[in-house]
């Protein structure tokens, strides 16, 4: 794969501007392109005099970015996305099936549906890198939006101008619990069935909170949650313990159903709104065709998983598929 940072593609000036952003200095910058620290300086200058403002300032710390130096930079990230697509698009035409694809996901699917595509993919498509950043929804469509990414796994996506869905899947809400805790006996709960018990409540930074402060704050208060986390990895070792619940959705405990040490049961409230898990690219950007391919596998291996996991959730009743657009 081609080296994105020192391909002659990527203009020169815009190379030296973000090496000595990300790493403070022109010295420590000129080490990393491999050129003089004086010609560094000479194209920064020369850009400073072109544009008639500074683009960076001098900190105890080294050098740092200036808003009109923060403009450039960003620039040069969507200029490299635009030669990665490019250069991938190339390799197409001569017939190789290759590609850099970068993709923003979840942190519940980091040891779920992941590994588990990132090893189909190097088996279907060997050629194929990929890049994995895990962030939240609303940063996902950002990057999305900005040529950050090549596609998005991630929650609650809304189609629109902006967002091509490839795959939405609904994620009925349920509580995971140990399987002798006595809850795991039922076939569905009810949210005043859930507040009888320890709660580990997900922080106010992850999607599922904001729905419940929003629809049912009283259970956050009546449940009275010892610990309220961001760490669904903490979550999830207090759930198999037995000493919380948790409320959550089938595909964040999806390996701990499957291994059989968690039991999910769904909850039967009127008041109980599903969430959705989505597959999506830019509406907006034309993508390499590996890219479009790859995406399309992934929207395929969520519904896959999310029907392994669903045949131990609900064995013996007719289960919502997820839908591909």
């Amino acid at each position: 794969m081609t080296n994105l940072s020192n391909n002659p593609l990527h203009p020169k000036a815009l190379r030296y501007l973000t090496a000595v952003a990300h790493l403070g200095s022109v010295q420590a910058a000129a080490r990393e392109v491999s050129i003089s620290a004086s010609a560094i300086d000479r194209q920064i200058l020369l850009l400073e005099q072109d544009l008639g403002v500074p683009l960076f300032e001098r900190v105890a710390r080294g050098m740092r970015p200036t808003a009109a130096g923060e403009l450039l930079l960003a620039l040069s990230q969507r200029w490299k996305a635009d030669l990665g697509r490019t250069l991938s698009d190339i390799k197409q035409l001569q017939g190789v099936s290759q590609g850099h694809l970068r993709i923003a996901a979840m942190d519940s699917h980091a040891n779920g549906l992941l590994p588990e595509f990132v090893h189909i993919v190097n088996l279907e498509y060997p050629g194929v890198v990929l890049d994995v950043e895990i962030v939240n929804t609303d940063d996902a469509v950002r990057h999305l939006s900005e040529g950050d990414v090549d596609l998005v796994v991630a929650f609650n996506l809304k189609a629109g101008r902006e967002l091509h869905m490839v795959c939405v899947a609904d994620l009925p809400l349920g509580c995971a619990m140990t399987p002798t805790h006595p809850l795991a006996r039922l076939p569905h709960v009810s949210f005043k069935d859930v507040a009888a018990w320890p709660l580990a409540a997900q922080s106010r930074a992850l999607a599922i909170r904001r729905y419940l402060d929003r629809r049912h704050h009283w259970l956050i208060e009546e449940a009275r949650p010892p610990l309220v986390t961001n760490s669904l990895q903490l979550l999830k070792s207090l759930v198999r313990s037995g000493t919380h619940v948790a409320l959550t959705s089938e595909l964040d405990m999806g390996p701990e159903i499957l291994e059989g040490s968690v039991r999910f049961v769904p909850v039967l409230d009127k008041s109980a709104q599903a969430q959705t898990i989505g597959v999506a690219i830019s509406a907006n950007r034309a993508l390499p065709r590996v890219a479009r391919i790859v995406a399309e596998r992934l929207g395929q291996h969520v519904i896959d998983y999310l029907a392994r996991v669903r045949a131990v959730t609900q064995p013996d009743t007719k289960r919502k598929k997820a839908t591909p657009r």
